[in-house]
């Protein structure tokens, strides 16, 4: 697994649990546990372990690296999170003091770098479709907000963070589609994952679903908050490209088309996210994140050149 650092083979490297304040807080919450696996994605603010209870079960502990990012993990996995029963963990304690979870494992593995066959992997994509409309619908719609549009506040930052790792007219593309975002019509407000790609995607071959589907799950929803349906796909996007067959799979599971108002705004949000990515991405160590921005920046600009259409052709 290419996102994974492979640890140097050397004496006393350290402990391998959390800590003693999290460890405590874990065993009082599931019991005494008999070993600790560091599970953390290859970056340096993430900070997860499996735990392995003594007397059988497994859950996994996470240290959330910011107040906001624990409450809204908390909040996700208290409110639209159970109602996708078995495809999303659950929450069995938090400690806001210690920014910490302790949750239920979700069986599979990341979809990221993962080859299927392409029959299987467009069943695959159309369960992902379902599971986003079934955390899309987990609660009624509602107007947006005053003033909620595309984060183009943002953009000037995250592009001079960005700056070393950006193409020539980059920088140039994501400000014209910024000076475009503001006719565009508000879109209604969902509950959404926030961090909605695949390598936040689990995929178990030995489980169904419900209805006999290939089963997905997601995991991670530390980014979870209301906003629109379309802020889910910025980052999953880019697993259809070049792949037209993927895309009407996603589409049939999620049950309906994009509006044009919502393709128009995914073109901004992918670009502006990209962008954000690259920045947090090169200022975390996280080249995955990285190369996800630059690659998505090369297919907007080339998908998108024409600076009177934002649309182009239905994603």
């Amino acid at each position: 697994d290419r996102l994974r650092l492979v640890p140097a083979v050397t004496v006393g490297q350290g402990p391998v649990g959390p800590g003693a304040a999290v460890e405590g807080f874990a065993e009082r919450s599931v019991g005494r546990i008999a070993g600790w696996v560091d599970t953390s994605w290859a970056r340096e603010s993430s900070r997860v372990w499996r735990a392995d209870g003594a007397q059988g079960g497994t859950w996994y502990v996470k240290v959330h690296q910011s107040e906001r990012f624990h409450s809204r993990e908390v909040r996700g996995l208290r409110t639209w999170a159970p109602s996708l029963g078995a495809a999303a963990p659950r929450l069995v304690a938090a400690d806001e003091a210690l920014r910490a979870v302790v949750i239920t494992a979700v069986p599979g593995r990341p979809l990221h770098g993962m080859l299927l066959a392409p029959e299987r992997e467009q069943a695959v994509v159309q369960r992902i479709g379902a599971l986003a409309r079934r955390i899309h619908g987990s609660c009624p719609a509602r107007p947006a907000p005053a003033g909620s549009g595309p984060a183009i506040g943002k953009a000037d930052r995250h592009l001079a963070e960005a700056r070393a790792h950006l193409q020539p007219g980059d920088a140039e593309f994501v400000r014209d589609l910024v000076a475009r975002a503001g006719p565009l019509e508000p879109l209604e407000w969902v509950e959404t994952h926030g961090d909605f790609q695949l390598r936040n995607i689990l995929y178990n071959p030995c489980t169904t679903a419900e209805d006999s589907g290939p089963f997905v799950a997601v995991i991670d929803l530390e980014r979870s908050e209301p906003g629109p349906a379309v802020r889910d796909l910025a980052r999953l996007s880019d697993a259809w490209h070049g792949r037209p067959d993927l895309l009407a799979a996603f589409l049939g599971g999620y049950g309906r088309q994009l509006t044009p108002a919502e393709r128009a705004r995914l073109v901004i949000d992918a670009a502006l996210d990209s962008v954000s990515g690259i920045a947090y991405g090169s200022a975390h160590g996280d080249p995955e994140l990285v190369e996800r921005g630059r690659r998505t920046l090369a297919r907007l600009r080339a998908e998108h050149h024409d600076p009177f259409s934002l649309t182009g052709e239905p994603w």
